[in-house]
C-alpha cells in the first residue's frame, strides 16, 4: 500500500513554487508593485510552512528534511524523497528459496 504526503503538504509546496514563478516572471517583464507586494509574502509563508510541516512528520527522512530547505523547489523535492521512502517501505521483501 502507498502511503501519499499530507495534502496540506503537497498544496503549500505547489504555492511556493507558483508564486516564486510569478514573482519572477513579474521582475522579468512589468515589475508591477502589486504583483510583488502580494507574490512576496505569499511565497514566503508557503516556504516557511512546508519547511515546518516537512520537520514535524513522523515518517521524514533527514534527506527530505534538509530538501525542504532549498527554496522554491524544495517543498516539491522533499514531497519526493517522502514519496520514494514511502514506496521503498511497501515493497515486500524478496524471499530466496533455501
Amino acid at each position: 500500500m502507498h502511503v501519499r504526503s499530507p495534502s496540506h503538504l503537497r498544496i503549500a509546496a505547489h504555492v511556493e513554487l507558483i508564486s516564486l514563478i510569478v514573482m519572477l516572471a513579474n521582475l522579468f517583464t512589468v515589475h508591477l508593485e502589486p504583483v510583488s507586494s502580494l507574490m512576496g509574502p505569499t511565497h514566503g509563508c508557503a516556504y516557511l510552512f512546508v519547511v515546518i510541516a516537512t520537520w514535524r512528520l513522523r515518517r521524514t527522512t533527514t534527506a527530505a528534511k534538509v530538501l525542504a530547505v532549498v527554496p522554491g523547489v524544495g517543498g516539491l523535492l522533499a514531497l519526493r524523497q517522502l514519496d520514494r521512502v514511502d514506496t521503498a517501505r511497501a515493497l515486500p521483501e524478496e524471499v530466496i528459496p533455501s
